[in-house]
């Protein structure tokens, strides 16, 4: 398989027609003979050769992984030195052909060792390196904040969200917690502090957090002071807007203002994943309005593709391009005149999706094409990160193996961990980004053991009490010498006790009916059980016993003493019956019902008699 083959393979063609394989074969093929020339290509070289549809999604990261595979280096600008990149590619070259020989001398099918064997070919980042790539990932959303500042709706959108945070604020001397929006600041001119000095100032007790931060995230006031920037920049742009032209010096000097100040902005993913939705689901309804104007024309009317482009190209969202291929006069305009309905309609969509952003369609296409650029530069210097720290993944994974779940999902749910904290990082407080990432690998880890390690799943917040209770009640042992009595621990834990009971039951793990009692595999605990809704023998036969006695004791009655018994205490009856029902069934008063139930019951209490059925009372 050739070079061109590899990519190609890579690629899932979203289209059937032969002349845009065709293009895009080419421009690989292009691409290819460049970086064969050159040892490396640029993100920049790929955007802009690449179609626009392949930009963001993942056969970008295939052709990516393709070229790699190559030898081609892909990197944000050129090299300086050549041959520096020659021999590093080389080196590489080499450690990977040796990692291969190794494969073949000892090829397992345990998926931990082949993650771990892969996960160790990534070099550890020192201290510097870290920075480098932190320093890519902030410029990736710096540039990516810049190109969702020229583009209608992010800016608002943000501003919008923090007016509607100060509304809500219920008081205002209670500091706002501005960290449902901005989790930081992208200032390229700040300071980054030396290690060794916040080390030894921690040590003397000097240390003290920075001005503008707080453990919530940023500084409120200082986010003030940003979205007043903002808010004042952004006015100002729209008072250009209305006296000039978007493509002005003065209307463009104003927007540059715009960008400057939004691109300081670090959003969090709750505020900045809604706008980057924006450019990117006005360009897939264009790409899918222009997809069915393509299909229409070229593979139902048989227009040829050069002539489509020609036309198409000039006019993009007037109706006049359908129009004029009506009236041409070629083979194909009778077509076009059946189907100019559809034609019409993807043309006005595509024209109504521009003219609610202001903006022309190749001025959308631009966007987002910018867009995905930089996104693609934060995700690939993220993906670096990830990788170089999959190590300490296992390292604090391997603390919490025989809890509940297994080692490979303790991973998983540890790497999810590491990608929050490099989402978080912010290497500007001077740490090694292992030191941070360290917390939020273990909080993700046990919390999924909370969560999924139990057969019965327990919310996390009462997992929490329960190991909190545990602690306590070892830490009690330990000082009283005793276990510690619900009442104290309900006292410690400052809890009412039927929770800290509730708390004790929850914490119980539950066991299989299957599970095999002492060494006799044929017995397990099912077997034990008892059935609890089926009589026990015993009470069957006590209770027999009982009906028997009560019978022989009440032939020593006379026939009306012995009915009116039964009838008063439901004996082999549905229910019992008060006086005044007995009465009418002997047509008596309850007063000589009343003395005829005495007069039996003295006869009953003859020791000869009661003696047989004090046996039943004991039971």
């Amino acid at each position: 398989m050739d070079a061109l083959e590899i990519l190609t393979s890579r690629i899932v063609l979203a289209t059937e027609a032969d002349d845009e394989v065709e293009n895009l074969e080419s421009v690989l093929k292009s691409l290819i003979e460049k970086g064969r020339e050159q040892g490396y290509l640029t993100f920049d070289t790929l955007t802009e050769s690449l179609p626009d549809r392949i930009l963001g999604s993942e056969e970008f990261d295939n052709i990516c992984q393709a070229f790699a595979d190559l030898n081609v280096v892909i990197c944000e600008v050129a090299p300086k030195d050549l041959a520096d990149l020659k021999s590093e590619s080389e080196e590489t070259l080499s450690e990977e052909s040796l990692l291969n020989i190794s494969d073949a001398a000892g090829k397992t099918m345990d998926p931990v060792r082949m993650y771990m064997r892969e996960m160790g070919t990534v070099p550890l980042l020192t201290r510097e390196g870290e920075i480098v790539i932190a320093k890519r990932i902030e410029d990736g959303i710096r540039e990516a904040m810049r190109v969702l500042a020229s583009y209608p709706g992010p800016v608002e959108h943000i501003l919008a969200a923090y007016d509607n945070l100060l509304a809500n604020q219920e008081d205002p001397n209670v500091i706002l917690d501005v960290s449902s929006i901005i989790a930081g600041f992208l200032d390229p001119e700040t300071e980054i502090p030396d290690t060794s000095l916040i080390a030894e100032a921690k040590s003397s007790g000097k240390f003290e957090e920075s001005e503008t931060e707080t453990h919530n995230g940023p500084d409120p006031e200082m986010v003030s002071a940003r979205f007043a920037a903002l808010a004042k920049t952004h006015k100002a742009l729209g008072r250009l807007a209305a006296k000039h032209e978007r493509g002005t010096p003065k209307y463009q000097a104003g927007l540059s203002k715009l960008q400057d100040v939004f691109s300081l902005l670090k959003l969090v993913p709750a505020m900045m994943d809604p706008i980057v939705a924006m450019v990117q689901s006005d360009m897939a309804l264009i790409r899918e309005q222009e997809k069915t104007i393509r299909q229409l024309c070229v593979s139902k009317c048989g227009i040829p593709t050069s002539v489509f482009l020609e036309r198409y190209g000039v006019c993009q969202t007037d109706v006049a391009f359908v129009d004029s291929l009506e009236k041409s006069g070629e083979p194909w305009a009778n077509k076009i005149k059946a189907n100019r309905v559809s034609l019409r309609h993807a043309v006005k969509t595509m024209r109504r999706v521009a003219e609610a952003r202001g903006l022309s369609v190749p001025e959308i296409k631009e966007t987002n094409k910018a867009l995905q650029s930089a996104i693609n530069v934060m995700r690939f210097a993220k993906k670096d990160m990830i990788e170089a720290n999959l190590r300490l993944v296992i390292s604090i994974a391997k603390k919490y193996t025989n809890r509940g779940l297994h080692f490979l999902d303790l991973i998983q749910e540890g790497n999810i961990g590491l990608m929050k904290a490099v989402d978080k990082f912010e290497y500007r407080r001077g740490f090694k980004f292992s030191t941070y990432a360290t917390w939020w690998i273990r909080q993700a880890i046990t919390r999924s053991i909370s969560d999924l390690a139990r057969t019965i799943r327990v919310p996390v917040h009462m997992m929490e009490t329960v190991n909190k209770i545990n602690r306590l009640s070892r830490q009690l042992l330990q000082e009283l010498g005793r276990p510690a009595t619900i009442e104290e621990l309900s006292i410690k834990m400052e809890l009412p006790q039927d929770k800290v009971i509730k708390a004790l039951d929850v914490a119980k793990q539950p066991i299989s009916l299957e599970t095999p009692v002492g060494d006799d595999d044929d017995s397990t605990i099912w077997n034990l059980v008892s059935d609890t809704s089926v009589e026990s023998p015993l009470d069957h036969a006590a209770e027999e016993g009982l009906r028997e006695t009560t019978n022989d004791v009440l032939t020593a009655l006379t026939e009306r003493e012995a009915k009116v018994l039964r009838m008063r205490f439901g004996i082999d009856m549905n229910t019992d019956h008060t006086l005044e029902e007995v009465g009418r069934q002997f047509s008596v008063t309850r007063e000589r019902i009343r003395q005829i139930e005495a007069k039996a019951l003295r006869k009953l209490r003859h020791p000869a008699r009661s003696e047989q059925l004090k046996s039943f009372i004991e039971r």
